[in-house]
């Protein structure tokens, strides 16, 4: 098969497009404060842009259908004795906004109904700013830089300073009701998606889990090792955070981490994005398992689908406009029937903000169920009595997107449990495993016949006098001793035959019986005898001598083991060469042989004892093969030359 594997995915081809200039909202004075915060937030009616004012504080509310150029005086939300350093939209009153500022206070505000950003007037048609906050939260002892609302519960705040700690809030009190205390400075915080745990990631370049009501740690660990700010976000209803952040080297990564193991580091180790100097600023969408990552001071936002620890890259939305704030607004909020699963928000050169719509691209006029699951709503599932006093929900209360497409009432739902991810992994692999038909294992017939096993080393003191009288070669080499040997020069008298030897009828043919039994006896068939006389044993020629002892070098590397041997009763080798008698020649047999015979067994008897010896310091060693091998090809050409 060719071409290149592409992953299948219905997120795969959603792309970013940007607005005409005319859609944008620009005459925007946006600060030029260097905090690392998002500096934009929307909530889907209005965008909230933290603003380069004088003399003290203030940030400007945007609604969203007030697009293009803004007057060159507009009203702000002025409170703060200190530049505006983050803000925050209440997820369950559209109207209601938290500000965060360097003088360590938090302000709410309540955004009148009557509110516009270019014709908002006093009775006098001037300008009127709104001054007057609904509440004061006043704890921290040092500039607040990050502010967050708690996702399921109403009128609950979180809130990191200066000052080292995580406090929480109950709007409607105003008090301080919990606080995380941390060794240095926090530079981003997340909820997870019941928000019933909260991640931080701190100046001391740790990433931590708490129990928020119990203010314990679940979990720590070294997260990036950059002296940059890092960044943290919760990957849905799941038990999983994402951060992004920089090495040692400025290189920006992106990690994906179990929040019950923070100490064993990101799961496959880092993922390196580029080597820019801008702070990544993610966003995770639940209802896709997409995350997008934005940039700063670059004009990419790059976005991964997440799935079972894994992020596939699907593309990026490149733009020559560098970013310092990035804001998405509300799933809810989204353009169904251009089948839209985004809408976000960039800053551009700090005078006008501009949406940016990622798409999945498709004709049909319906409903597109399968990328759009159901959303939050603007429904509080717990109120703050609740949640404080430690009641828990599985997440946000759950509205289709169907009714949205169709301008219907939504209906509301609970959100599930929270998915834990190895758990899941490992069902996913049992379930697949079930899957796949069992392949049958073809079982090799039983060969009754003998198993040559090369490379086997035999056990000490068992299988050796088998090895010999099984093996073709030491039959060959034994024949070749005694009909060479028939004539020797020193005959012995009959007096030594008589006293040594009993005639013996020689039965026609004879097998060396061995140690253990053989299931096939070996015969050894003997060269005819010719009336010629043959040469003295001394006289024999190297080179057939020395392909003899190959042949037993042969056997003694690549024994012949038996299949399901049977113990018999040991019987040495010695004595049944001694018993055993050599076949007759077919045309004549000589009579003189007894005092031959005795002399080629006293040889063969001594050879016998030198391959047992050497085949037995072979197979205790199993090392130098070819050294031992040649010192028996030695001593059997010693023998043979006596």
């Amino acid at each position: 098969m060719s071409g290149k594997f592409v992953r299948a995915s219905k997120y795969r081809h959603v792309f970013g497009q940007s607005t005409k200039r005319e859609l944008c909202y620009e005459n925007l004075k946006i600060t030029k404060n260097a905090w690392d915060s998002n500096i934009i937030q929307v909530n889907g009616k209005y965008l909230a842009v933290n603003w380069d004012a004088s003399g003290g504080g203030a940030f400007a509310v945007i609604p969203v259908s007030e697009v293009g150029k803004a007057p060159d005086t507009v009203p702000l939300f002025r409170g703060h004795k200190g530049p505006v350093l983050d803000t925050a939209f209440n997820p369950f009153n559209k109207q209601q906004i938290a500000s965060s500022s360097d003088d360590g206070k938090i302000l709410i505000w309540d955004i009148p109904e009557d509110y516009s950003f270019h014709k908002y007037l006093d009775e006098n048609d001037n300008i009127k700013d709104i001054t007057e906050p609904s509440k004061v939260l006043s704890g921290h002892t040092r500039k607040v830089g990050h502010i967050e609302f708690h996702p399921c519960a109403e009128d609950v705040l979180a809130s990191s300073s200066l000052d080292y700690s995580v406090k929480i809030w109950n709007v409607k009190t105003g008090k301080t009701e919990l606080t995380l205390q941390h060794k240095d400075l926090v530079t981003s915080f997340a909820f997870n998606y019941n928000g019933s745990l909260l991640a931080t990631t701190s100046r001391d370049k740790k990433l931590r889990i708490w129990d928020i009501r119990s203010g314990k740690i679940l979990s720590e660990g070294p997260a990036h090792s950059g002296a940059k700010p890092a960044r943290v976000v919760w990957l849905g209803n799941t038990d999983r955070v994402a951060t992004t952040g920089f090495d040692r080297l400025s290189d920006r990564q992106v990690g994906i981490w179990d929040v019950n193991n923070i100490e064993k580091g990101p799961i496959d180790g880092f993922l390196i994005i580029d080597a820019s100097s801008g702070v990544l600023i993610p966003y995770f969408d639940a209802s896709t398992s997409m995350l997008y990552i934005a940039g700063k001071g670059d004009g990419n936002i790059r976005y991964y689908e997440y799935d079972n620890d894994i992020l596939y890259d699907i593309s990026q939305y490149s733009s020559t406009d560098p970013q310092r704030g990035f804001a998405v607004a509300p799933k809810s909020t989204v353009n169904v029937k251009e089948t839209e699963v985004l809408k976000s928000y960039k800053t551009v050169s700090d005078n006008y903000i501009e949406p940016i719509s990622f798409i999945v691209p498709r004709r049909s006029e319906l409903f597109q169920e399968d990328i759009y699951p159901d959303c939050p709503s603007d429904k509080p599932a717990l109120s703050a009595e609740e949640w404080f006093s430690g009641k828990d929900v599985n997440g946000p209360l759950l509205i289709s997107m169907e009714a949205i497409f169709d301008g219907t009432s939504p209906t509301i739902r609970e959100s599930t449990p929270v998915v834990h991810v190895s758990v899941a992994k490992e069902e996913a692999a049992v379930a697949k495993a079930e899957e796949e038909p069992v392949k049958p294992v073809e079982k090799k017939p039983e060969v009754e016949s003998e198993i040559v096993t090369k490379e086997s080393t035999p056990v000490p003191g068992k299988n050796v006098d088998a090895l010999l009288t099984s093996s073709d070669s030491v039959n060959k080499l034994l024949s070749k001793v005694v009909d060479q040997s028939d004539d020797e020069d020193e005959v012995p008298s009959v007096e030594d035959d008589k006293d040594d030897w009993e005639e013996v009828k020689k039965p026609e043919t004879s097998s060396i019986s061995s140690s253990k039994t053989i299931d096939k006896p070996v015969e050894i068939k003997k060269e005819v005898v010719s009336e010629t006389p043959k040469e003295d044993i001394t006289k024999v020629e190297p080179e057939k001598v020395e392909e003899t002892v190959s042949e037993v070098k042969k056997e003694a590397v690549a024994p012949v083991v038996k299949a399901e041997p049977e113990p018999v009763k040991e019987t040495p080798v010695a004595e049944s060469v001694k018993d055993a008698s050599p076949a007759p020649s077919t045309t004549s047999v000589k009579t003189a042989g007894a005092p031959t015979l005795k002399a080629t067994v006293e040889k063969l008897h001594g050879i016998v004892e030198k391959l047992e010896t050497h085949i037995l310091t072979l197979t205790q060693s199993g090392l130098e093969k070819d050294e031992r091998l040649k010192a028996l090809e030695s001593k059997i050409e010693e023998l043979l030359k006596k």
